[in-house]
This record gives C-alpha cells, structure tokens and sequence, in this order.
C-alpha cells in the first residue's frame, strides 16, 4: 500500500472527510476576515462600543443607569476583551465574524437535518453572502452575536423535535435565549416564531410543555432590562415612522421566503425547512413592524437573526432547482451547488467589496481625529456639533491633545454618558469670546441637520459673527473647520 494512502487511512475520519458544517464555517470566517479593518476605519455606532469598552467595569455599569443599558452585556464582553487584546479594529470586529460563522455553521447542521445534505449546505454557504448579513458581519455592534444565539437555539428546537429531547438541551435553549435577550430584548421575536414552529410541526403535549417552561425562564431572565431599558426611550426616538418605502425591503424578504417555502422539497418531514425558516424569517419581520406601528423601533439590523430563516428557505430554492438540473444531467450533480455558490459569489462581488470600504459606513471618526491633528495648534479650542461627535476625541484622545474642550462642563465618564454635558449656551458664550482660534469638528454637509439644542445655536451664531473661517478639511462624512477671531 502506497505511503500516502497509509496515512490517509490513519488519520481520523473526521480529518479525512471534514463535517459540512466546518467547511461552512470557514467560508464564512474567510469572508469576515477579508478586508477586516475596512482601512482602518471606525464609524460612529462602533465608536460608541470603542469609547465604552475602554472604560473601567464599574464606569459602564455607571453609564448603564443612565443610557444604552439594553447593550450592557455587550459592553461588558467587549470590555474584557480590550482589556486581554487591547483596543484596535481587529478586537472590535472579530467577535462578530465568529459569531457569524458559527450561525452559518448552525445553519448547515439544521438544514442538513430537514432538507438534506445539498439544500443543508446551500443554506449555509447562503448566509455569509446576504446583503445584511454581510454589512453586520464586520461590525463592532452585537447583532451578529444575537444571530449566532438565534440559530443555536434554533438548532436546539429542531434536535428537540427530531425526538431527542432532553433537559439539559431545553435548559441550554432557555439559557441561550436569555443570553440573547440581555444582549437586545428584541431578540425574543425568536419566541412567537419558535412557538409557530411548534404549531406546525404539530409537536407533542410534552415538547409543548418544555418549551412554554424555557421561554417563560428566558422572558422572566430578561424582563428587569426591558422595564427598566423602556426609561431610556429616548435613546431610539430617532428612528423614523413606518412609510411605504420602508416596507419595501422587508416585502421583497418575505416574498423570497415565499418563493422557498413553495419549492421546499422537505414537505412530508416534521419539522421541514418551511416549518423552521418561515417562521423565523416572517414573524421577527412583521412583529416589528407591527410594534413600529405603536412606537418606530423598524430596524433591520434588530432583528438580523430572521436572516437566519430567509438562508434556510433559500436553501430549499437551490436544492428544488438544482434537483431538476441533476435530473436532466446526472453527472454534473457533484459540482453543481460548488458552481452555484461560486457563481453567486461573483455576481455579489461588487457588493463584497462596497462592504469593505470605508464607504459602506455614513462616517469615519478616525478620519476626522486625524484632520484635527494637522489642523490643531498649540492652545487651540475645539468644538463638536452635535456633541455626539465628540466620539472622535474619545475614541482618538491622542489626536487631540493640547486643545480645549471649552464646551465641555462635565466629562463622559464623569456623568455616565456617551457625550459628556455642555455647558450652558450663556457660559459657551463667555467661553468662546476669550479664545483666538476654534476647531468646530461635525458633520460633512451631506449628512448634517441644522441644530436644534440651544447651545449647538449658540456656538454656529458665535463662530459667525466673531470669527472667520481660515481652513476647512472633510473626510468621509465629518468636517473640521478652523476658525480665527475676526480683526
């Protein structure tokens, strides 16, 4: 026997003929790790974990009683994982990619176990490359963390369904549901969904039974942040109303999964494909929109996980049709799915590369931080307009050391908030009459709204009328603009 077939045979099998769901896995993780740092870039949603996760624990928990305690839990990981690796975009994003593969990888194993190995595998190879997927795939937010709990606890349902239920699994369902929820409530949208499943899989008293105990144990786990977290509305009162261009998106999602559920070959299966990713893509989808109905809360990026059910049901599109190509050609069976993914990732490969590039982001803070530090001199006052761009500063102190906060009357960590306090718009006047030149950091022109707080009122009227404006640098979606006291 030849030397190189010995060792084949001596290797374990699983080595010889790795899992599916392992080589999903590192399709995804390949595709996260690509273009990681987006050229070192950090745009404001991650500067907010950034600014936070550097703070001391008992800070954050500070901060939390006042504002964002919904994300508590993900700044509290986030921490320690500065802490043990240090601050950097790498730090910032990984988690996220992680999290992501093991969904893709959860997403094989629950579609192998229903539709098949070839509609199991297209789901799970589907799932990195979906447009939402993708953007959140390298973002230093938890939503991707959520999506990667979704589909264990999903794939936890299934197994329990497939008649290997047990106590430990529903205690590790109920476990991870929780786990999710403290990372954004939200994500109990996987419950109704879940309970749908139940319905149409037509699951057994005792299953029910189980299942109602685990949610009950997880909503109970999460019902002290979503009381106390409804006392920082505030927070999301940005968010815009539902209009009819916003249902857009969400329609052409639920018309796809549509489309899967009727070619879904896995029909006399219980559960099947359909009764498992219809449920989780439809029902987080019109749940939110339906509360968005009462307050505006519609944001795809809250219920990434139904992502998680739109890759399923693709799945079962691509196994139908590539079932009746392997019909007519028999032969060409083994590569068709490899063909399929290759050629969609082609085709997506414009989308890939946007995703990757500072672009793909409304802003940059390290970019404007940089600006400010070519543009500073010694003794220089800075401003921010709206003082949530002081998130440069934060996450980029060094680039402005040597200038004045003159606004600031109470720091960040100080107060427990994201932007510090200001002072009064009758103090910041005082303030900006005593100085010579002023850095105003804000928005490019594109993206800024005229001011509405006072005080933001205050520093443009000033800066007008005592000062003239003698440079001006714009970097991607922020402005720095040096001003010198008129003559």
């Amino acid at each position: 026997m030849p030397t190189h077939i010995r060792v084949l045979a001596a290797l374990p099998a699983v080595l010889r003929r790795p899992p599916a769901w392992s080589l999903v896995a590192l399709w995804t993780l390949a595709l996260g790790l690509w273009g990681l740092s987006r050229h070192h870039t950090v745009w404001r949603d991650e500067a907010a974990t950034w600014q936070v996760a550097r703070r001391p624990a008992a800070d954050i928990w500070h901060l939390l009683g006042q504002v964002d305690s919904v994300h508590g839990l993900y700044y509290l990981l986030m921490h320690g994982l500065f802490t043990l690796f240090g601050p950097g975009t790498t730090t910032l994003r990984l988690p996220s990619v992680l999290a992501t593969s093991v969904a893709a990888a959860c997403v094989t194993v629950i579609g192998r176990r229903l539709g098949g190995s070839r509609a199991g595998n297209a789901a799970g190879f589907t799932l990195g490359l979906l447009p939402a997927v993708e953007f959140y795939l390298q973002e230093g937010r938890p939503y991707a963390l959520i999506a990667m709990g979704a589909s264990i606890s999903t794939l936890l349902l299934v197994t329990s369904l497939n008649g290997r239920e047990s106590n430990g699994r529903w205690a590790t369902y109920a476990a991870t549901v929780a786990v999710c929820a403290l990372l954004n409530w939200l994500s109990l949208l996987i419950l109704p969904a879940h309970l749908l499943t139940l319905l149409l899989a037509r699951a057994d008293r005792t299953t029910w039974a189980r299942w109602a105990g685990a949610a009950c144990g997880a909503t109970a786990c999460a019902a002290p942040l979503i009381l106390f977290s409804r006392g920082q509305a505030q927070q999301v009162s940005w968010i815009p109303a539902l209009t009819w261009h916003l249902l857009i998106g969400p329609a052409v999602l639920l018309a796809l999964g549509a489309l899967g559920a009727l070619l879904d070959r896995s029909r006399p299966r219980r559960p099947s494909l359909t009764s498992v990713g219809l449920p989780l893509l439809a029902v987080p989808q019109l749940a939110l929109l339906g509360i968005s109905l009462v307050q505006p809360l519609y944001l795809d990026r809250y219920i990434l996980f139904s992502m998680l059910g739109l890759a399923l049901l693709i799945g079962a599109t691509l196994d139908a049709a590539l079932h009746a190509v392997a019909a007519r050609a028999p032969r060409t069976r083994p590569w068709l799915l490899p063909t399929s993914i290759g050629a969609a990732t082609l085709a997506l490969l414009p989308q890939l590369l946007d995703k990757r590039s500072p672009e793909s982001r409304v802003d940059d803070v390290l970019a404007v931080a940089h600006d400010v530090r070519r543009l500073k001199h010694p003794g220089d006052a800075v401003l921010f307009i709206p003082a949530a761009r002081r998130d440069a500063a934060l996450v980029s102190p060094a680039d402005f050391d040597g200038l004045r906060d003159i606004a600031l009357a109470q720091t960040p960590l100080a107060s427990g908030t994201l932007k510090g306090v200001e002072s009064t718009p009758h103090r910041l006047r005082g303030q900006l009459a005593t100085q010579h030149r002023v850095l105003l950091v804000t928005d490019s022109p594109d993206l800024a709204r005229p001011p509405t707080a006072a005080r933001d009122q205050v520093k443009l009227a000033v800066l007008h009328h005592r000062f003239r404006p003698v440079a001006d640098r714009r970097s991607h979606g922020r402005r720095v603009t040096v001003y010198e006291r008129r003559p």
